[in-house]
């Protein structure tokens, strides 16, 4: 079933309805990155630097002024791991404005049968992506602490990102057919099912270029994972599109 609904989501990603959608989500996602990654190194010059060369640069003997340019290489590489972190959060919130114009075309071409569902208002959209990007954040600094850690930061970054895009995403797909308090019971209920799902999402993620299209990828998956969920456990109530 997961895997029959990331065959068919990866599908999606090249079909003519959803190549508008992709790349209006591809160009903000990398406009976002770049504003991201300026931010972080702005930051970084203007707060953390000064503050390396006033605490710890003058008391250094003047043989290991090559520090210098160690400091430089390791704040490159953090700015970078910095980036990689935010990445999930980022186009998770960009893509939000856009995936249910892509769960709109997958439930008319492949299940016009069915009622169709209905999108989130505006506000309660607005206001589900910004905590959903607190709760990623947060999910992904604990994976950081992991990170120097032999085999624990790898399994940290795929359980935390597959449990978090797994229940963000899956939810976006439920609560265009159900009340969001019967999504959030629908997922619950099907927790492992939506967690394996989660991981695929996570192993996308970590391709890099590839990666960028997560948030197209995972909205399809999801929401052929929800319709196979449905009809094998309809006992939880679908609202009426």
């Amino acid at each position: 079933m997961i895997l029959d609904a990331a065959r068919r989501s990866l599908a999606n990603l090249f079909a003519p309805e959803t190549r508008g959608v992709f790349w209006k989500v591809l160009g903000l996602t990398v406009l976002a990155l770049i504003v991201v990654w300026f931010g972080l190194r702005e930051s970084f010059v203007a707060f953390v630097w000064p503050w390396l060369q006033g605490a710890v640069m003058p008391d250094l003997p003047q043989w290991a002024g090559w520090l210098t340019f160690v400091f430089g290489i390791a704040a490159s590489l953090g700015l970078a791991l910095g980036l990689v972190l935010l990445l999930a959060p980022v186009t998770a919130v960009i893509a939000g404005f856009f995936l249910d114009d892509v769960a709109e075309v997958i439930e008319k071409r492949d299940y016009p049968a069915d009622p169709p569902g209905t999108a989130l208002p505006l506000g309660p959209a607005i206001a589900g992506s910004l905590k959903f990007l607190g709760i990623v954040i947060l999910g992904n600094l604990f994976a950081l602490l992991l990170l120097f850690i032999p085999g624990v930061n790898l399994v940290a970054f795929f359980l935390v990102n597959g449990y978090l895009l797994g229940r963000e995403f899956f939810e976006f797909a439920a609560m265009r057919h159900r009340t969001p308090a019967e999504a959030r019971l629908f997922r619950a209920k099907h927790a492992s099912t939506v967690l394996i799902a989660g991981l695929l999402v996570a192993a996308f993620l970590a391709i890099p270029v590839v990666n960028l299209m997560t948030p197209l990828f995972a909205a399809g998956l999801m929401v052929h994972l929800h319709k196979a969920l449905s009809r094998r456990d309809p006992d939880v109530s679908l609202r009426q599109g």
